[in-house]
């Protein structure tokens, strides 16, 4: 897979290309989108190693929805069982990205810890609730511009590794350099894609609470609509900026 590097414009089309291949088959990209969740939210509940394990199937459940998404593109068939597709396609290597995810996930708590004493970390994991002294905090300040910057990079190498691993067949790490090649070299992209998907909340949102000034129960369906709208759209939009970076999608990306 040979990635591109292309303008910044391209990043708002991500979006509109995202709903778009949504509303092909709105569905399906639902289900498959909040069935990935729940299959997290399931899989983190199991005692002890819960955290560990939600961490590792991640990969391979993210390349479900990237198939889903592929055949609503293609107008293929798909059903609801295309969601667990990703564990047939290069599994060991989708487990490894799972696990340097985690461990890079942990490295960088453990920076923003060195800077707050463990508050940010503390506040992540629920043992803290957000009271206007820890907000106020300045070392929280500190720690969470340290945990942005440590992130960053490691988000940029997770964006596009599990297709990379699954569709192209490549090792974790192999796979994860690469994604974050393609994120570097389209920095300009992603950055007008988060800009336009703050945008599409923010407007909508605003929207949402003048109508809810006018009559709470008028604001109650559009308050319901937005998220199980605008969070399939997202998921989809990733596969199109996807298909957008790289010229060629392996021949291994049959669901």
């Amino acid at each position: 897979m040979q990635a591109r590097t292309l303008p910044a414009p391209r990043g708002w089309m991500w979006i509109l290309d995202g709903f778009a291949l949504w509303k092909r088959n709105p569905a399906l990209i639902t289900f498959l989108v909040f069935g990935y969740w729940f299959c997290l939210l399931i899989v983190a509940a199991v005692p002890f190693i819960g955290q560990v394990l939600m961490s590792l199937a991640m990969p391979a459940l993210s390349l479900g929805i990237f198939n889903g998404c592929k055949a609503v593109a293609e107008k293929r068939k798909a059903g609801p069982e295309i969601l667990i597709s990703g564990f047939k396609q290069n599994l060991p290597e989708q487990v490894k990205i799972g696990g340097i995810y985690l461990i890079g996930t942990l490295v960088v708590l453990g920076l923003t810890a060195l800077a707050d004493g463990g508050i940010l970390a503390e506040l992540m994991l629920g043992k803290r609730k957000l009271d206007d002294a820890t907000a106020e905090d300045p070392a929280l300040m500190f720690s969470l511009l340290i945990g942005t910057l440590g992130s960053t990079p490691l988000m940029m190498a997770y964006w596009f590794a599990p297709l990379l691993c699954g569709w192209g067949r490549m090792s974790a790490v192999k796979a994860m350099f690469f994604s974050f090649v393609a994120c570097w070299r389209n920095w300009r992209a992603f950055l007008a894609y988060g800009l336009g998907l703050m945008v599409a909340v923010l407007i909508p949102g605003l929207l949402i609470s003048l109508l809810g000034l006018l009559s709470p129960i008028l604001s109650t369906l559009p308050a319901i609509a937005l998220p199980l709208i605008f969070i399939p759209v997202v998921f989809a939009s990733f596969y199109a900026n996807a298909c957008d970076v790289f010229d060629h999608i392996g021949p291994d990306d049959a669901a």
